[in-house]
């Protein structure tokens, strides 16, 4: 832990909506800023005062984050929101909350611009050091130049996956020995087992629903994550996706029609403009395919949760849970934003099976390593 968090682990209050002091402190003033221009321009002055053009390996990434902080003003942060915590006044006590989770916020912004400037060093360097890197960095941070890389390595994560549950299921398959049939088919064998039979085994197919946002934030992710799904067809299940911004539809033909990369540039040209809605994504999803949910179905929701503070509808979601075998939500943001602003993964989180931080392909192998594991 840092020294900064010791004051931080009890839970916070409830204050509920209300007046705010007024920060005090530089760095606090430009948290609270309406626009991110001035605060952007300091993260790069601090940048230069952190010399983070000296940065040598990836693992270094950490102590570049904070050299940065330090040089924002992060110590005269951290004080101001412990004496704005222990004020008596509900205003001062309603700024430190507020100024913790831009804090937060903060904090992952300096590490993607630091991410960034690292890799505009790595391309100078050879491809191997550049694919290690592209699995681990957030995919947000990869520039386009880069996809093709990107797409070579998801293949090629995906071919090892299909490999290994391939021979998986041929374990499996075959079900039990059917011990009357194996001994009456070789009774001409003086007792010797040669001919051995099968009790074939029926087993209803499981159903994966992709359910994913395309909004400009989050469309890098939702590539990465359906060009996975889909070049694993041999060993998973049928995948139905459907995509959303604000409208949801389902995109399934699109991927049986075309190439994959085909499929998901129209995806995301056609489905991601629009003001994030995730209630309206929702409600379209239960007049869509919600009565053919049912316990042989994993729904996989890819999204920030950030729902421009509209109405979350998570009486639809908890409809999902209820008439599902799981629901998997994946969250590119760091778990310490995902409540954060207009983003409702606190609610939401209370009707999925499980929730897990996604925002690289190391991420995603796992993930979908996991996945298919529990339905193929």
């Amino acid at each position: 832990k840092s020294k900064y968090a010791a004051a931080e682990e009890e839970e916070e209050e409830d204050l509920g909506p209300g007046a705010m002091a007024e920060p005090r402190s530089a760095l606090a003033r430009l948290l609270m800023q309406e626009g991110t221009t001035e605060l952007t321009v300091r993260m790069a002055e601090a940048a230069k005062e952190a010399n983070l053009t000296e940065i040598q390996v990836f693992t270094q990434k950490g102590l570049y984050t904070r050299k940065i902080m330090d040089a924002m003003g992060l110590a005269d942060l951290v004080a101001e929101v412990g004496e704005l915590r222990s004020s008596p006044h509900v205003p001062e006590r309603r700024l430190a909350q507020e100024l913790k989770r831009r804090r937060d916020w903060l904090r992952e912004l300096v590490r993607d611009y630091v991410e960034r400037q690292f890799l505009l060093h790595a391309d100078a360097t050879g491809r191997r050091l550049r694919e290690d890197l592209l699995q681990k960095v957030k995919l947000s941070n990869v520039e386009h130049r880069n996809f093709r890389l990107i797409q070579e390595i998801v293949l090629r994560m995906a071919k090892k996956l299909a490999a290994l549950h391939s021979r998986r299921r041929k374990v499996f398959k075959r079900g039990q020995l059917h011990v009357s049939r194996t001994l009456r088919h070789n009774m001409s064998y003086d007792g010797a087992i040669f001919d051995l039979h099968w009790k074939s085994v029926k087993v209803d197919r499981p159903k994966v629903f992709a359910i994913c946002d395309v909004s400009g934030s989050v469309a890098s992710y939702a590539r990465f994550m359906l060009m996975f799904l889909y070049s694993l067809e041999e060993v998973m299940p049928k995948v139905r996706s459907f995509a959303f911004s604000s409208d949801l539809a389902e995109v399934t033909e699109l991927f049986e029609r075309n190439k994959i990369e085909d499929a998901i540039a129209k995806t995301l040209r056609d489905y991601s403009g629009g003001s994030t809605d995730y209630g309206q994504a929702f409600l379209d999803f239960r007049k869509l395919c919600m009565d053919e949910v049912d316990k042989r179905t994993t729904i996989v929701i890819l999204g920030d949760a950030r729902n421009n503070y509209g109405d979350p509808r998570t009486d639809i979601l908890k409809e999902m849970y209820d008439r599902s075998k799981r629901v998997i939500w994946l969250n590119p943001e760091s778990r310490n934003t995902w409540n954060v602003g207009d983003a409702e993964m606190r609610k939401y989180t209370a009707y999925v099976h499980q929730a897990e931080e996604c925002n690289s392909l190391m991420h995603l192998n796992r993930i979908v390593g996991n996945l298919l594991r529990m339905v193929s």
